[in-house]
């Protein structure tokens, strides 16, 4: 298992997440690691996979988001079932918390930022855009992801919007991993990403509005997939 793995990765350091990822979700859902089992420590599945634990980090993370593991504290990570939750969480918020509540916030966000943006913002925006293009490390990008969405909302000079999507910031960070892991849309984003801020560069308040809604549209395509999507083939 871990071996054909480490041959992906190899291959391709930038889907080696999602290598390890698919791989012990494949386990899971094919009944090859038990529910019950008690699934090695960070440390051991990074020599295992040569990987890095940060790497194993989000695929642990990603697991308990699909309902798959639970950590218990001082102890490690358990399966607790060999099929995946249709209602996936974050935290304290649901995939469908943010789904529905998203457009609301995030739409007009970009249309206010679009009339109100300034120079600096402007600025700001292209670097995360030039960032996330070149960035390979699946981490940082969704850190990157997280920073261009609170940027716009707190470029609509609206502090409700920018409050909101503050505190949901760790919430949509899980979203962006999973969406990532599992639906490959990086690329797509950053293509997204980059229209939404040439729009508000323009200072088109109907395009930042339509770009921004094409784009949490196709995150919520994505979402919709995964909540229903089948074991890996030859799992």
């Amino acid at each position: 298992m871990a071996e054909d793995v480490k041959e992906k990765v190899a291959v391709n350091r930038r889907n080696a997440t999602e290598a390890v990822f698919e791989d012990l979700r494949g386990a899971i859902l094919s009944g090859r690691i038990p529910v019950g089992s008690r699934l090695p420590s960070e440390e051991k599945l990074a020599l295992n996979y040569g990987v890095s634990r940060p790497m194993i980090r989000e695929a642990m993370r990603s697991l308990q988001t699909l309902g798959l593991t639970r950590s218990r504290t001082g102890s490690g990570s358990y399966v607790i079932s060999a099929q995946q939750v249709s209602e996936l969480a974050y935290g304290e918020l649901s995939a469908r918390d943010l789904v529905e509540a998203r457009p609301f916030i995030e739409i007009p966000a970009a249309g206010w930022a679009a009339l109100r943006r300034d120079d600096a913002t402007l600025a700001k925006l292209v670097v995360l855009c030039d960032r996330m293009d070149a960035e390979t490390d699946s981490l940082t990008w969704v850190r990157l992801d997280s920073d261009f969405h609170c940027l716009i909302a707190e470029a609509s000079q609206n502090a409700l919007f920018a409050r909101v999507v503050t505190q949901s910031r760790q919430a949509m960070m899980r979203q962006s991993e999973l969406v990532n892991l599992m639906a490959d849309r990086r690329i797509s984003s950053n293509r997204e990403h980059r229209l939404i801020a040439e729009a508000i560069a323009a200072g088109s308040e109907m395009a930042a509005r339509d770009a921004m809604q094409q784009h949490l549209a196709q995150v919520e395509q994505a979402m919709t997939w995964i909540a229903s999507s089948p074991p890996p083939v030859g799992s």
